[in-house]
């Protein structure tokens, strides 16, 4: 069995800890950089902490000004995403999903996009890049939308080499309790947008610069959304074991495909990250529910008068197989899996 974190990562955080003592920084200090670099690293984007993917979105959405105007999101997605657009001030336009990917159907987007949308949020639901999401960047583009990206699930994503957060003016993780990265707490703003990054690292901050140590206000927006130097120090940790967590993962996976043939298949060219693996129509005898179930679907949770049939349907018939780090039932062969799961 694979323990889900090991001793030796605990003596290493510890000794993480001594330095945040040592260093009176219990905020905004070294280990954060650190993390933010690490980070950086592993997506090949610039990174800024902040103290959840629902505050990155916020802080997003806010940079680019959504207030009275509509931001299309996918029904079938956390309900974080679209209170962030409230939160924003802007209007929440809920599109449908494919039913091959669980992710935002373009077809829908076009149905619903209007002269008032300012920004598409395309969520990377399960761990897998969005299907579509260079033709929803194209559409974007060519309507001067801004397509934002919900990473949550994505961690070690990717496609032909670019990893979630590449497509849109940012992207934004989450590291909740239950995420592939998980810090209890926290997310990361990613952006090759030098003008977002520089927002975010004040809006984190209330709206605060210190320039040659005296504090200044230059944003009038923000709030307090960083992360603690202990909840950095737990990144750095578990960027070291990432790599190990997501080859665990996919090699669970591969022996999974052996079983499943009605599941989410992957296009050429993309590797998931494989937060949930998800497959269609089975009984199984053990499960890690839904990524999102029918009273999950934001039009639902709102009591609005919709029906997306896609959102609908994956709600009603898929369902997610083990492949959290450290589930004690990886060892087994490909035979042995399909035996004990399906019923």
């Amino acid at each position: 069995m694979v323990l889900p974190f090991e001793k030796k990562c605990r003596e290493d955080y510890y000794k993480l800890l001594d330095g945040v003592f040592d260093s009176n920084m219990w905020s905004d200090g070294e280990m954060q950089r650190k993390f933010e670099e690490i980070f950086k690293d592993f997506t090949g984007i610039e990174s800024r902490a902040v103290s959840s993917g629902g505050a990155g979105l916020l802080a997003i959405l806010d940079y680019i000004g959504v207030k009275g105007r509509d931001v299309v999101v996918p029904a079938n997605t956390f309900w974080a995403t679209a209170q962030a657009v409230y939160k924003a001030g802007g209007n929440v336009v809920y599109a449908d999903c494919n039913k091959n990917d669980l992710c935002m159907s373009l077809k829908s987007l076009e149905e619903v996009i209007t002269e008032n949308t300012k920004a598409v949020i395309i969520v990377h639901i399960g761990g897998h890049i969005a299907f579509q999401v260079e033709e929803i960047k194209a559409f974007c583009d060519a309507r001067g939308v801004y397509l934002i990206e919900d990473c949550a699930h994505a961690h070690g994503a990717e496609w032909n080499g670019k990893k979630a957060g590449s497509w849109g003016i940012a992207g934004s993780y989450s590291f909740y309790a239950t995420k592939t990265l998980p810090l209890g707490e926290g997310g990361m703003v990613v952006s090759s947008n030098e003008g977002l990054i520089d927002f975010v690292e004040k809006y984190r901050n209330y709206g605060k610069e210190v320039i040659n140590g005296k504090v200044t206000y230059p944003l009038k927006s923000g709030f307090n959304y960083r992360i603690s130097e202990f909840t950095a120090a737990l990144g750095i940790i578990q960027m070291e074991r990432i790599d190990g967590i997501l080859k665990w993962k996919r090699e669970l996976a591969a022996k999974y495909d052996e079983i499943f043939e009605n599941r989410v298949i992957l296009p050429d060219g993309m590797v998931s990250g494989y937060y949930k693996y998800i497959v269609f129509d089975y009984n199984l005898r053990e499960e890690t529910g839904q990524v999102f179930g029918v009273n999950d679907l934001g039009y639902r949770i709102e009591g609005k008068n919709l029906y997306m049939d896609g959102s609908e349907w994956v709600t009603r018939h898929h369902k997610c197989v083990p492949i959290y780090y450290g589930w004690d039932k990886s060892g087994l062969s490909v035979d042995e899996l399909e035996k004990y799961l399906i019923l």
